[in-house]
């Protein structure tokens, strides 16, 4: 009974959120005094769309307004005729300056590396203008709808605002899901859903590919390598569960990272510097140790202790450098904070199993220092 309480009331939270919302959107009074027939609250970043569509010359006159909007901060609405999400948009561009006035334009945006520069777009803009009043961003224009349609692709963002021009928006999860479909007709509009799905659904297939070999699956190996073969049951078998664990996680790896070439090749424009520098270390530290397996000196080679300090060097620098890449890329994802949690829990579980065995093994390594040495005196006493 409690648990159907509970989705009640959630649901009613939810119903008068949105009716809120909406009331916000409808009820809201333009400076201008125009009353706009249709008006959607938007799902993301606080924004609005208001509009009259005139069916006799399929023009629209719209208001786009940002609500909470700071100065020195540039706002854009956009329609994308021809594809989905930021390229090929034809945008309406408003940049409020330092001293709070407000410039409007329009940009035709053709790639990531954007500057949101004045352009002409492919359809009619006859009138655009933009104004900032108690704090909301309003972008005023009359589109010209090309070939009669009344159903397009729409995007919005915000973003700051550099030496007068147009910075590089944020990338968190509202920026990322600021786009959806609306139709001047009917008023209906659509949330981003699969629009843009598939490159989300490769960032997300990077960030579990890499987080489970590099940020796992290594220090797990290592863990193998350094606790079991105190055992002497588990000897040779600590060799062969390091090397396949190790040798999982690089395959793993190999996938993670080449997801990661195909999304900067997909993503121009954007770069994220350090996630990409510390993972082509990565990806360099962890095929050297692969050819070192290959180059593995016998145990009473004499270049075998120089071995061991290049491979537990290496490899220690690979798990500390995986580590840290995998919460540079959760950072850039920006997903619900459990899965930061979740990854989190990992690493102390295997931080606590560390601390476990570590103490396990210096206890056996002690007491078989002690044994041999009783053994040796019992020796020598026999010789005696």
């Amino acid at each position: 009974m409690g648990k159907i309480f509970g989705v009640l009331f959630c649901i009613l939270i939810s119903n008068l959120a949105s009716s809120y919302a909406q009331q916000n959107c409808n009820s809201y009074a333009f400076s201008r005094n125009t009353i706009y027939t249709t008006c959607v609250s938007l799902p993301v970043l606080n924004s609005h769309l208001h509009w009259n569509y005139h069916s006799s010359n399929s023009t629209v006159d719209l208001a786009f307004r940002h609500a909470g909007s700071d100065t020195s901060q540039w706002v854009a609405w956009a329609l994308n005729i021809n594809g989905q999400g930021m390229v090929g948009a034809q945008a309406l561009v408003a940049v409020t300056g330092s001293n709070g006035s407000v410039q409007a334009y329009t940009s035709s945006v053709t790639g990531y590396q954007t500057g949101l520069q004045p352009s002409q777009l492919s359809f009619g803009v006859p009138s655009i203008t933009a104004e900032r009043v108690r704090g909301d961003v309003v972008i005023y224009a009359t589109l010209v709808l090309p070939s009669g349609g009344t159903r397009f692709n729409q995007v919005w963002q915000v973003g700051p605002v550099n030496n007068g021009a147009p910075g590089i928006h944020g990338l968190g999860a509202d920026n990322r899901n600021s786009l959806g479909s609306v139709d001047f007709i009917s008023g209906e509009t659509g949330a981003g859903g699969s629009i843009g799905g598939s490159r989300q659904r490769r960032r997300n297939t990077h960030g579990v590919l890499n987080a489970v070999s590099w940020g796992v699956l290594m220090p797990m190996g290592a863990m193998a390598a350094r606790y079991l073969k105190v055992f002497s049951v588990a000897n040779p078998a600590w060799f062969y569960i390091h090397v396949a664990t190790q040798t999982s996680a690089y395959i793993v790896g190999v996938a993670g990272w080449a997801t990661g070439l195909k999304l900067g090749s997909d993503s121009a424009g954007i770069t994220h510097q350090s996630h990409r520098n510390i993972g082509i270390i990565l990806f360099s530290f962890a095929t050297l140790q692969v050819f070192a397996l290959l180059l593995r000196p016998k145990p009473d080679n004499k270049y075998r202790f120089y071995w061991n300090i290049y491979h537990h060097s290496l490899g220690y620098s690979i798990i500390i450098l995986s580590i840290i890449n995998v919460y540079e890329g959760l950072d850039i994802l920006d997903p619900e904070k459990k899965w930061k949690n979740a990854y989190t829990g990992i690493l102390i579980a295997l931080g606590v199993v560390t601390v476990i065995l570590e103490a396990l093994t210096w206890f056996i390594v002690l007491k078989r220092k002690k044994e041999d040495k009783r053994t040796h005196a019992g020796a020598t006493n026999g010789h005696a």
